[in-house]
């Protein structure tokens, strides 16, 4: 396992807490974040509709920042709703708040979700509505797929998200430098951003084992030319670990 020398791309607290556990595993990370996060402003509009989730049949919160930022806005007088999340790590937030969550036991998206026997009880109800807790912008293939079961769906989207400002070249410099041999993206949209940072690099980056969360990043990754790329089949540390340990040098 100690061959392996690893860039996280996730934000930087998310990148601290996998690094100390594959420092646990020995196995070496570097931390370059490809994604920030920042709320977005809290409107009465917003807090409305938190306080009246009583209308829904089911909450669906699809990353960790969206549950933070809604628990934050969140008394303890919550209506008795089915929530559900993307992963555990996303449940475990909720979780920790005195929420019951459900979350597909194998994989972190949106399809492994979808094919969820409690969320499809949920919406099974002739007048079901559904509220997706997200950030700006974001899939839409959850949303499309409730409304074809003939739920409503409305969105409260409560941060966005960005690429933090790098120099040119500063991606290539961090792999050369510490002797990095292995890429993780814990998302799509991650993947789009360690593209975009690449730049011109990116037919060199493009060769170095790529680790993703999901059979949709994969395919976006092969599509833009990586060369061996991995499906962690979630984005948590240890669906990332096991992966590791799958694959040789």
């Amino acid at each position: 396992m100690t061959e392996w020398r690893v860039l996280l791309t996730r934000p930087a607290e998310e990148s601290l807490a996998l690094a100390g556990t594959l420092a646990g595993a020995g196995i070496f990370s570097s931390s370059l974040p490809l994604l920030d996060i920042e709320p977005l402003p809290v409107t009465p509009e917003q807090l409305a509709v938190l306080r009246d989730l009583g209308r829904y049949c089911a909450v669906i919160v699809v990353s960790k920042p969206a549950a933070r930022l809604a628990v934050r806005q969140l008394d303890r007088a919550w209506p008795r709703l089915p929530w559900f999340s993307v992963g555990a790590a996303t449940a475990q937030v909720l979780a920790e708040h005195g929420l019951n969550v459900h979350y597909p036991p194998t994989g972190d998206d949106s399809e492994a979700l979808l094919q969820l026997p409690a969320l499809r009880e949920a919406i099974a109800r002739p007048d079901a509505r559904v509220l997706i807790l997200r950030g700006e912008g974001g899939r839409e293939l959850l949303a499309e797929r409730l409304r074809a079961s003939g739920a409503s769906v409305d969105y409260l989207e409560l941060y966005r998200r960005f690429l933090p400002a790098y120099d040119a070249g500063v991606l290539m410099q961090r792999i050369q430098l510490e002797r990095l041999n292995g890429l993780v993206v814990s998302s799509g949209q991650g993947f789009l951003h360690l593209h975009a940072l690449a730049g011109a690099d990116w037919p060199q980056v493009a060769q170095l084992p790529l680790f993703v969360p999901s059979p949709r990043v994969f395919e976006m990754a092969r599509g833009a030319g990586a060369e061996k790329v991995v499906d962690c089949r979630g984005a948590s540390a240890a669906a990332l670990l096991v992966a590791l340990r799958s694959v040789a040098l």
